[in-house]
């Protein structure tokens, strides 16, 4: 058996809190592209589609909720949050082999602690194929082992950063239309849902156990201009497919690139074509909008 690559960086060099979680359609190699696109300022930051919180840990905003349906992972932020040195320590008794993975895949989260369950999220996040997180119909994780060179289970000081960044932040499990019940003018949400997929080979949108269909990007839409006229500033990432910009014609569409690779066919991975949609800086939006209305 192959034990846990534990990683303890130079204690004297600064470690800066990033994403531990790999995630599908993670934004830390878009947060360069991102940083003229953000609010110049703003209240209260909300993320209800939380997943890695690239763009979270690169702001780290002193007022924040982190909402997501996966309950498994919201209780993985609590966790290291709240008990971090036990999570480290939970992490330590795992390693990147077949059988143990396997093993650990099979448990029952609802057997284990609180730590004990984040750590087993993190292990099968590190270790599983491509990062994935992927449920079946009945809700049980069944992404199959990953084949890495040492991949780092347990990185404790960056672990310690990301649970003082989550100080004082909100971390719920709920809808994201429940957005709705607590963003108001001047606020800031980021929403990054499970992507329009780009191919029949890439649709990785099954991060919970019922899936998130066409349905619900128009009830996404639909959300997005409520919270348009409430004042509140809104941020959207998608993917740049023919369906989704209809959706959002009055708003300020631009454009970015990344590269992924999560295509169940290799020869399908590479640089691939992603939107952000404004309801700031727009040259339609609310304001433009209200503007056309008669009387």
């Amino acid at each position: 058996m192959t034990t846990a690559l534990v990683t303890e960086p130079d204690s004297a060099a600064p470690q800066l809190a990033r994403p531990f979680l790999k995630w599908a359609g993670g934004k830390g190699q878009l947060l360069r592209q991102f940083q003229p696109l953000l609010p110049p300022s703003y209240g209260r930051y909300f993320e209800p589609f939380v997943g890695g919180a690239a763009l979270f840990f690169c702001l780290q905003p002193k007022r924040a909720a982190l909402t997501d349906v996966n309950a498994e992972l919201i209780d993985c932020y609590r966790a290291v949050r709240d008990r971090v040195e036990e999570v480290i320590a939970a992490l330590g008794s795992h390693a990147y082999e077949q059988a143990h993975y396997y093993r650990v895949r099979d448990l029952d989260p609802a057997t284990l602690s609180l730590p004990e369950r984040a750590a087993r999220t993190i292990f099968l996040n590190r270790t599983g194929f491509n990062g994935l997180y992927r449920v079946n119909s009945a809700g049980r994780f069944n992404v199959p082992f990953g084949r890495y060179v040492n991949p780092s289970i347990c990185n404790p000081p960056q672990l310690r950063a990301c649970s003082a960044a989550l100080q004082g932040v909100e971390l719920e499990v709920r809808d994201f239309e429940r957005v709705l019940d607590h963003a108001a003018e001047g606020d800031f949400v980021y929403l990054d849902p499970p992507y329009s997929p780009v191919s029949s080979t890439a649709n990785f949108t099954s991060y919970s156990a019922g899936g998130f269909s066409f349905r619900d990007q128009e009830r996404l839409a639909a959300l997005f201009a409520a919270l348009d006229e409430r004042g509140v500033q809104v941020m959207l990432s998608n993917s740049d497919v023919p369906e989704i910009p209809p959706l959002y014609k009055r708003f300020r569409i631009d454009r970015v690139a990344a590269l992924r690779s999560i295509n169940a066919k290799s020869d399908a991975r590479g640089r691939v074509g992603e939107i952000v949609i404004r309801n700031y800086g727009s040259k339609r939006g609310r304001k433009a909008a209200q503007a056309d209305k008669p009387g």
